[in-house]
Formats: structure tokens, sequence, C-alpha cells
């Protein structure tokens, strides 16, 4: 293992963690919130954050192979977190924090098993408008930094309005 893929995987694990600390403490109310811009529930997006670390990882062990990521589209990415909150309306806290946990650990292990040379690979990405992005680059701008992003908004779903 190399050191930058540990320290990849241990700041993907902080923010697993940082959102399965805070979803945890949530009340069922809580749970249920929809969030301003894209109406999901708060349980919802948690469970979402846990589904994507395979996908997520898939995209860059595709660059720390040297091959592009080909075909992948916004709109594509859309529809599936539309449907997935519309498969996952009632997920429940429990089984939502048991994915969380199970795929970020998943995710983490793959990540240290990258090496400095798979890391630095880059190869054109579709979801990028076909820059040519390393395998590192991808794994902060999606794996690592999704729960941060999420664990935000919810956040900010969950701040009392103006009285």
């Amino acid at each position: 293992m190399s050191r930058r893929s540990n320290a990849l995987a241990e700041r993907l694990e902080q923010g697993a963690r940082a959102l399965a600390d805070f979803a945890s403490a949530l009340t069922d109310a809580q749970w249920q919130t929809r969030g301003p811009r894209d109406r999901r529930k708060i349980g919802v997006v948690v469970h979402h954050v846990a589904s994507m670390y395979p996908l997520e990882i898939q995209l860059a062990q595709t660059l720390a192979g040297g091959n592009p990521v080909a075909g992948v589209a916004w709109d594509a990415v859309h529809e599936i977190n539309a449907a997935h909150a519309r498969e996952h309306d009632a997920v429940t806290k429990a089984a939502a924090l048991d994915l969380l946990r199970r795929n970020s650990a998943a995710a983490a292990a793959a990540i240290r098993a990258l090496s400095d040379e798979e890391l630095d690979r880059a190869a054109p990405v579709s979801l990028n408008a076909d820059a040519p992005l390393t395998c590192q680059f991808v794994l902060e701008d999606h794996a690592v930094r999704h729960s941060y992003h999420h664990l935000a908004a919810i956040r900010v779903a969950l701040q009392p309005g103006p009285e």
C-alpha cells in the first residue's frame, strides 16, 4: 500500500464516518426531511452516498488501468439518482447506515490497493468533457468528496428557516 493511497482511503473513511455519525443521531422526522434543491429525503441521500461508492471506485479503477471513462454523461447520472430516490424512498436508517459502513470500507480497501503509478494514470473522462484526468483526481472528486458534499447539504437542509 502506498502512502498516498492510504491517505486517500483515510479521507474517504473520515467523511463516511462523519456522515454516519451525523445521520445516526437524526430523528425520524429529520430522516424524512427533504432537501431544498433536489427534494430527496435525507435518508435517501445517505443511502445514495453509500450506494454510489462501488460505481465511483469502478470509474477510478478504469482510469487506474489506463482506460478512458466513456459513455457516462451527467444526464444519465441524474436519471440514476432519480431512480434511486424512487426505489429507496422508504429506506430505514439502519439499512442506510449499514450499507454506508460496508461500502465505504470496501471503497477504502480498493483505494489502498492502488499504487502511486495507478493513481497518476490519466485518461479522458466523459463526465468532464473528455478531459484527461488522473485516477487520484477522480477519486478525490467523487468517492472521497461525496460524503462531505452531502453532509454539508444535509446540515443546511436541517437548519431552521427564518421566522
